[in-house]
């Protein structure tokens, strides 16, 4: 038998105990072994569980018992899940997280710790909830050399911009609707402000590319400023705003890495993701483009992934299986990012103004040529059209221009895909 520890008995830790306990048979038949929970880490108690005997509180006892070969971290934050999963990997555990916060600041770090002390350090449920892409882009799609990934990688920012299009729903009314269903947290600023998809899209670039991103050099937005008005006009482009959490290997080498709302075009089929669903492309220069969708989030599908990691763990007890990539200082990290300043994007505009004359005139003058938006079903104060491919750069020079004017009372840009 495989004795394994579970650090955290929340919404993810719970869910593991549930899956372990109610496919015992099936996940006993798939990993060659019985897999029986030793200890469950938790600061609370919980005298009414079947299984209450299992809790405790010094993480100690963990760490020094021979017996426990797994360690289960869905604790969340940076600390002490950081702290407890290093000391585990220095004891010579193997362990296995949903933590996207520790993997995308620190797994660096810790895969290197688990390569020198030949144990596994697994995360396939980090990014993507119950979607399998961390195991497949590391093995399925090991023999190509991939040059971008492209999601979207948050099912709360998705669900909101859903109700937006479809609802015709404020960002305010749509969040408010997403914490009662228990989508969103009480507080959402990790979602909504992008760091969430931040999190996830540099674990998975570090992946893609062999060495780690971190978070603090990835322009960040999120989707808290888009009004309905820019929803309409994209419909009216033909396409959606999703947040995307982006990276592309440039012909420099270096990486382009952003995280933005942007215009997702009917065709590309992000477009279609909705809800609280994800979707992830990933290009590859031999299958060419493939896509990953499904469930980002929740409680089964999370430990789900969990569980089959502690599987792929007890099978490899006596062969290390890894994912890897480079662990390297920030400022090598920071270096590896293209500037923002060079990226090259198409932009969709909207200016809202008194003398739509004179601002089409303006636009005109500062972008050049430039595709007029139909505007017939919005207010009658919207001008709004597509820029020619520009440098990130540039377009910030001409779109400040535009804004600072006096003839723009309120004004949106956004990529397009």
């Amino acid at each position: 038998m495989i004795k394994i520890a579970v650090l955290g008995h929340g919404v993810v830790g719970s869910g593991v105990l549930e899956v372990i306990n109610k496919n015992k048979e099936s996940i006993t038949s798939k990993a060659g072994m019985e897999i029986g929970v030793k200890y469950i880490l938790d600061i609370r108690d919980f005298p009414d569980l079947p299984y209450s005997h299992l809790f405790v509180k010094d993480f100690n006892i963990i760490l020094n018992d021979p017996e426990v070969s797994i360690v289960v971290e869905v604790m969340g934050g940076i600390h002490p899940a950081y702290d407890y999963t290093k000391a585990a990997l220095e004891a010579g555990k193997s362990v296995i997280t949903s933590n996207k916060e520790v993997v995308a600041e620190k797994g660096g770090e810790l895969l290197k710790i688990a390569k020198e002390k030949d144990v596994n350090y697994l995360f396939e449920a980090s990014v993507g909830g119950g979607i399998p892409i961390i195991r497949p882009m590391s093995q399925c799609l090991a023999a190509n050399k991939l040059s971008s990934v492209k999601g979207i990688l948050n099912g709360t920012t998705n669900y909101i911009l859903t109700q937006m299009i479809k609802n015709n729903k404020s960002f305010e009314n749509a969040l408010s609707e997403a914490q009662e269903k228990g989508y969103a947290e009480r507080n959402p600023e990790a979602d909504v402000e992008g760091k969430d998809t931040c999190r996830k899209i540099c674990i998975l670039s570090s992946l893609a590319f062999g060495q780690h991103i971190y978070p603090e050099f990835v322009h960040t937005e999120g989707i808290t400023k888009i009004k309905l008005s820019d929803v309409k006009l994209a419909e009216n482009l033909g396409g959606v705003i999703k947040l995307i959490g982006y990276t592309d290997k440039l012909k420099n080498d270096k990486l382009k890495v952003l995280v933005a709302p942007f215009v997702v075009m009917d065709e590309n089929p992000l477009s279609n993701v909705e809800d609280v669903f994800n979707g992830i492309l990933v290009d590859g220069n031999a299958t060419g483009e493939v896509m990953f969708y499904g469930k980002g989030a929740g409680k089964l599908p999370t430990a789900s992934a969990v569980v089959a990691d502690v599987i792929d763990a007890a099978k490899h007890m006596d062969l290390r299986k890894y994912e890897s990539w480079e662990y390297i200082s920030k400022e090598e990290s920071a270096s590896l990012i293209e500037d923002i300043g060079e990226y090259e994007f198409k932009y969709m505009i909207r200016v809202n103004t008194n003398d739509l004359q004179n601002v089409k005139d303006l636009c005109e003058n500062l972008f050049g040529s430039l595709s007029q938006i139909n505007c017939d079903d919005l207010e009658k104060d919207i001008f709004a059209f597509v820029t020619d491919k520009l440098k990130e750069k540039k377009f910030n020079e001409l779109y400040n221009k535009l804004k600072s004017d006096k003839l723009v009372s309120d004004s949106s840009a956004y990529r397009i895909l």
